[in-house]
This record gives C-alpha cells, structure tokens and sequence, in this order.
C-alpha cells in the first residue's frame, strides 16, 4: 500500500503543472494530450515571395462566368474590377454571342487576370474544420498547418470556422493573425475555442470560462455539453459578448440538452446531426440503446448514430412542423458535415479514393486506420449491415436538409476532415456533391457553401457573394460547376473526349484569390505532393 500510494502521489504531482496549465480555456486539447507525449507541429512557415500575388491596387479578371453566389443564375461574360481588396465594378458584357464592345470594359489593372472560358465563384466557406487533430499524435506525427491551408486554398476555401482549436487557443490565434496580414500561405481563420463540462463545472465557472476566451480574442466557441444550467449560462454569457457558438450535441448530454433546447437559449449553430433525431422523438425520449452498447467503443457510438435517424417523427407529422417552424423563427443553422460520415455507408469508396495515392500524407494515412485510441476510423469490424443501416440513415438525414431549406432556413458546408478516410479540400467538394443529392439546386449548394457560410460568421457584408463593396475573394475554375461539382476536386473529373478519342482530366480550380492575394492552385497542390513524396521517401510510415 505504502509503494502505491508513493506512485499515486507522483503521478499526481507530475500532472499538477499541466492542470493548472488546463485551466485557460481553449488550451485544453492539446494540452492533455501533450503530457502523453504528443508534439504540436510546427506552425506554418512565412509565406514565401514566389507564393501567391497582390493584393494590388487595381486587379482585373476579365471575361468570365459569374456564378455569385446568393442563388442568382449565372451571367457572363464579365468583368471584376477589384482596387485595394474590395469589389468596385462589375462590368456585363453583353450576350456571349456578340463581339464585345471595348468600350464596356473597364480601365487596365495593375494585375489582370484572362478569365475567359472560366466561371468565377465567390470564396468557399467551410464551417466546420480543425486544423488537425491531436488524436493523430497518438499514433505519431501531426501533419503540419501548412499541408492543411494549402489543399484548403487549392479547393476554393477561403475561410475556415475553426472549431475547437485543439492545437491550443492562442497557437491557433496566432495563425489567424498571420492569415489576416497576408504572412502565410492560409484560409481566413474564425477560431472558436472548446470548452467542455472540464472547463464548465457550475454556471458561473462557465460564465468565467467564456469572459476568458473572449479577451484571448476568439471569435466563438465550441461545446460538447454539459449539465442545462450550465449549458443554458454559457450560451447566455457568449452572446453577451457577441460571441459566436457552436455545438457538437454528444450523446452523453443530449437527452438533457438536444438541438432545440439549445437553440432556445440561442445558440447559433449545430454541429453534424446529434440533437437533431433527439428534438423529433415523439414516442421516446431515449435513443433505443441495446443492452450492450457502450459509448467508449466507437463502433457501437457510430453503428447505433446510423439507427438513429428512424426514431424521429417522420415527414408530414405534426412535431417535424413544428420543430422546423420553431427553428425558423431563432434563425438556427445547420452545419450538418454529412461527407465526413459517408464513410460508414461505404467504407471501401472512402479508404480507396483517388487522391490519397497523392495527396494523402502518411502519417495521416496512418492515422485512418481503425484504432481505438485515434478518433481516426470507428470501423473496426464494420458490417454490411452498419452500411446498410447507414444508407437508410443518410437518406432520413438528407430529406430533412432539404425540408429546412425549402422551409427558408440556413444550411451551411462543412468538412470535418482529417478524420475517417476524409482529406482535407477533397472532403470538402465531396459535402458540395452531398447537398445536391439531398436535393439542392447546385445554386442553391453554392449558396450554403459561400453566402449562408458568411452569414453564420456574421462576416455576410464582407463576404459569401460576388457585389459590390465586397472583398476579393474569388474560386475560378475553367469547367462548369454547376453542371458537375466533380470539376472541383484537386485530381478534377475523368472524362472520353469524342474528337480524340481519348480520356482525358479536366477541371481543378485555376485560382483561388483571399483578401485580394491571388494563388495559383495547382501550384499549391504540387507543394502538397512535394511534402507527400518527401515523407515517403524519408522512410514515413503509412
């Protein structure tokens, strides 16, 4: 007894510094995680002179298809003038049928851009990502800052809601300043800071807790949960301070706190779909847990989430109206990051999609394995069964998104990539191609990935549409989207060209242009694949 009491009270003193350390909020991820031997990757390096151009005091794009992003069908030719990082003209050429006319063009540019044949959209918004995990550290390297903005930039995003910023609070404000000075090569960064039932005891420790995370300077937080009195105080105490707030329903909370109740208090967005099935029981308050189910094993968590969506009322009842209709009136958002689960619908397409061969680091490979210490993949055994269930899940999901669209509500794009087989960028275009199977016009998927994105943020007057006033932020991609999302994907989309005779790659966005700076991204894409090969030929294990 006395040798372990001896152990007990070393271990205890050995973790005092680190509680202590826990106790500034936002820093709690990486910290825990930290005492375990995990190493926090190196922050991303400047931005060297040969990557990216501007801002410049006059930049031109001439002649291209604006597709901008409120739900308008597309126009063009056009030209956008843009002087000192906001729009100021855009100018309508007239029918692509006719010669233009020189005299509608606007005045040369310091920097112009021949966008003929191409379609410009504004910036993409993802709403849910983490620059990487510290869960990946637990089976070894975490893939640096630098890998991720740039196959972020390379798709089109030009703004992430970092949501968690579990590489610690004032590491990742700290690269949120940079982005804003145009130092490196990055999206535009909205952080907000995790706080759990860890940081959030009682309500005043979470009134605390979130007064705290306000003066490092986040812009929002994120939850998991925690007991209603404390939930409901936190909420309360962030939009006080006019603080955005998101959150991730677990299961271990939401049969006290689900999606509705949350957004009663006022929240402004939930995260993926917990708490959403759980608003919409009406012949049950419990999910239907087996007997064995046990929330520490994830393949139970995510085998059962799959069952989940059929214990909601169904649609044409009466309790899905009014559910709707009530979160129509608090204005609540949906980030509902349906790629990030596909994979348990179809594990195989997801661990065999064509980008990892050359985008995918290997460490990050490694980290998708199914392990049960990673967070990385839950499908440890998975079943035809759970991608059975998981379809009928999707479609239940879906079908839902599309009746609160229609309804006049906010559904946003989110990734969550870097877990379950889904590389950042590509991950991101694959929830554009989800939208549309669910049943959204590409225009109207286009406007939940840039002006509902914007609008979540409280940055709509800046951002998320091509007018006026606004800043350059700009996708041009030489295919049509609309016609195909595929075309946006880094690898672009295989096709037969009937007058060669040949298949042939078309697509990929040609330029991705962020507060005005403009980057060529398949130059981003091939310093993506140097840093690939390099871990390869260093011996890095997949």
């Amino acid at each position: 007894m006395r040798i372990i009491g001896t152990i007990a009270a070393l271990v205890v003193a050995s973790f005092t510094p680190l509680l202590a350390q826990e106790s500034r909020p936002g820093e709690t991820g990486i910290n825990r995680f930290m005492a375990m031997g995990v190493n926090r990757p190196d922050p991303a390096p400047d931005r060297p002179e040969d990557e990216g151009e501007g801002p410049f005091e006059r930049l031109v794009i001439r002649g291209a298809t604006l597709i901008d992003g409120t739900g308008s069908p597309p126009v063009g030719p056009v030209d956008i003038v843009v002087e000192n990082d906001r729009i100021t003209q855009i100018a309508e050429l007239g029918p692509p049928s006719l010669a233009i006319n020189p005299a509608l063009r606007p005045d040369k540019g310091d920097f112009e851009i021949d966008a003929s044949g191409h379609h410009i959209l504004p910036g993409f918004v993802d709403t849910h990502v983490h620059i990487n995990s510290p869960y990946q550290g637990l089976a070894g390297e975490i893939v640096g800052p630098e890998y991720v903005f740039k196959l972020w930039l390379a798709h089109g995003v030009t703004t992430v809601r970092e949501v968690g910023a579990l590489m610690g609070l004032a590491w990742t404000l700290d690269h949120k300043r940079r982005s804003d000075a145009g130092e490196i090569t990055s999206p535009r960064l909205m952080v907000h800071a995790l706080l759990t039932d860890f940081d959030m005891p009682t309500p005043e420790a979470a009134r605390i807790a979130v007064r705290a995370v306000h003066d490092q300077g986040a812009d929002g937080l994120k939850f998991l949960g925690a007991r209603p009195s404390v939930m409901k105080a936190a909420i309360e105490e962030a939009q006080s301070l006019g603080l955005k707030t998101a959150y991730h329903h677990a299961q271990r909370t939401v049969t006290r706190v689900n999606a509705l109740t949350s957004a009663r208090w006022g929240l402004d967005s939930m995260e993926h779909w917990y708490g959403l099935p759980e608003a919409l029981f009406d012949d049950r308050t419990v999910q239907n847990y087996p007997a064995d189910y046990n929330y520490a094993d994830e393949q139970h968590r995510f085998g059962e989430a799959g069952r989940l969506w059929k214990q909601a009322a169904p649609r044409g009842s009466a309790k899905r109206a009014a559910v709707i209709e009530e979160f129509l009136d608090l204005d609540f958002t949906l980030s509902p990051t349906l790629t990030i689960y596909e994979a348990n619908r179809d594990v195989m397409r997801a661990k065999e999609a064509e980008w990892h061969e050359t985008y995918t680091h290997p460490a990050l490979a490694r980290h998708f394995r199914p392990n049960p210490s990673t967070h990385g993949s839950p499908h440890f055994d998975w079943t035809t069964g759970h991608e059975i269930a998981w379809r009928e899940n999707f479609r239940l999901w879906m079908e839902f998104l599309n009746d609160y669209k229609n309804a006049g509500g906010r559904v946003t794009t989110g990734s969550d990539s870097g877990f379950f087989y889904r590389l950042f960028g590509f991950g991101y275009i694959r929830e554009l191609e989800l939208l549309q199977e669910a049943g959204f016009h590409p225009l109207e998927v286009i406007r939940a990935a840039t002006l509902n994105g914007a609008e979540l943020i409280g940055k709509e007057l800046d951002l998320g549409s091509v007018e006026v006033g606004k800043k350059a932020d700009f996708v041009l991609v030489e295919e049509n989207p609309l016609a195909n999302f595929k075309v946006l994907y880094g690898t672009g989309h295989e096709r037969f060209n009937w007058e060669t005779g040949q298949n042939e790659r078309v697509g990929g966005v040609r330029y991705t242009i962020k507060d005005g700076i403009v980057w060529d991204a398949p130059a981003l894409l091939a310093s993506v694949k140097s840093m690939v090969d390099a871990a390869k030929q260093h011996g890095e294990p997949e």
